[in-house]
């Protein structure tokens, strides 16, 4: 019986035996995310290529993808090859990431942490928040022309909102007996931020991050549909242009795997700062 299981085992060796389960179950399920992956493959070649259930003029076969990877990667495709369009739009991705998320994350714990603070932005910020950051491209292209400055300043609008009401929330979400507890050890100043107020909310801003990159590849995408010399986007651009479904497959599977490689390296900085979550 399980129950009386949990009674005669002690609770420590209880959790050793859950763990270990728990890796053993991994184990046994690191071979399906390939399965899946040979999967779809096996059936995207034959709905196209065998059976052409799917007509190859609009999906493109596996193999005719391959020959796109590979001219743009040789010789390439929209004015660059493609590391170089990948380095391009990884680049701007990252430092308009990285400069909202850090304004947002500062932003949304003084918010959090402050009445007054929240009491001045919050009505600012509840007339932006339901612009649409695709909406903001128009503007960006009339202030700062059809330049990279244009995208950054999307994806900084695009990554800053749930980088603010994520922090926000982490704050709110402390138990109240830890502020008391720091007010009775009269922790204040930087020492609040450092020991109570950031760590407490880290996972919810762990959570606003890995929506504000989600949304930052969005946008940016979207912008450099627009107009761009190079990047992933503007392979989709020209590709749609010259009627090219191989490439424009090569471009949509370009920027899922920049997203979830950089997706996975915030998974692993999540780790770094918060060791204590992956041994829960």
């Amino acid at each position: 019986d399980p129950r009386i299981a949990t009674v005669l085992i002690p609770r420590s060796r209880l959790r050793r035996r859950i763990a270990a389960l728990a890796a053993a179950i991994a184990r046994d399920c690191a071979g399906l995310p390939g399965l899946t992956l040979a999967i779809v493959l096996a059936l995207w070649h034959l709905l196209t290529a065998v059976t052409g259930v799917i007509s190859p003029a609009r999906f493109a076969t596996p193999a005719e993808v391959g020959l796109a990877l590979k001219q743009i990667a040789i010789d390439g495709y929209g004015n660059a090859r493609l590391h170089e369009h990948v380095l391009r739009s990884v680049l701007l991705v990252t430092m308009g990431f990285v400069v909202a998320s850090s304004v947002g994350v500062a932003l949304g714990l003084a918010m959090g942490a402050s009445r007054v603070v929240e009491a001045f932005v919050n009505p600012i910020f509840l007339v932006l928040r339901p612009i649409p950051p695709l909406a903001w491209i128009p503007l960006a292209i009339v202030w700062l022309g059809l330049g990279d400055a244009a995208k950054m300043m999307v994806i900084f609008v695009s990554a800053f909102v749930p980088s603010v009401i994520n922090s926000y929330t982490g704050v709110r979400q402390i138990d109240k007996p830890i502020f008391e507890a720091a007010a009775m050890l009269d922790i204040t100043g930087a020492r609040y931020w450092r020991e109570v107020l950031i760590p407490g909310a880290l996972p919810s801003i762990f959570t606003g991050l890995r929506l504000s990159l989600q949304a930052s590849w969005t946008t940016l995408v979207a912008a450099e549909l627009v107009g761009a010399v190079a990047g992933l986007g503007s392979i989709l651009n020209q590709a749609a242009q010259d009627i090219y479904p191989a490439m424009i497959l090569v471009g949509m599977i370009s920027v899922a795997l920049c997203g979830w490689l950089m997706t996975m390296g915030l998974g692993w900085l999540e780790k770094k700062v918060m060791p204590w979550k992956a041994i829960a």
